[in-house]
């Protein structure tokens, strides 16, 4: 008899383990995002493709330099902004210009007396070409 009751107490722990590990495989597997489900964890999204140019921009006195290279394969599109330290003095936004790749180009402006600020925006419109 007590033979008996060790192999029915063994066989109903085996069996509670199986039922055990046969509920949590499956939900391991859907945390894990390996179930096709719905509701499963979707795919990372791609990264978007680098764009823009680089800009270094300098102030000396009351002129305003920016360099803007681009090195991605994409054309970017550039325009120096400039703000006069004087209330009088006529703040600016150059022309927008078209970074093309692999290429540097030069921006500049000008107050007449200081220059309170100076920054670079980019665009993803470009100039159409006739």
């Amino acid at each position: 008899m007590h033979g008996t009751r060790h192999r029915t107490r063994t066989r109903s722990l085996l069996a509670a383990s199986a039922v055990v590990a046969g509920l949590l495989v499956p939900a391991g597997l859907y945390t894990a995002g390996h179930v096709g489900a719905v509701g499963a964890a979707a795919p990372p999204a791609p990264d978007p493709e680098p764009s823009g140019a680089e800009c270094r921009t300098a102030v000396h006195g009351s002129r305003v330099v920016a360099y803007c290279h681009n090195p991605y394969p994409s054309t970017d599109r550039v325009q120096l902004h400039t703000e006069c330290a004087r209330w009088w003095d006529i703040d600016a936004d150059s022309e927008p210009v078209d970074v093309r790749p692999g290429r540097t180009v030069r921006l500049d402006d000008r107050c007449w007396k200081e220059v309170g600020a100076a920054w670079v925006t980019h665009s993803d419109e470009t100039a159409k070409v006739p």
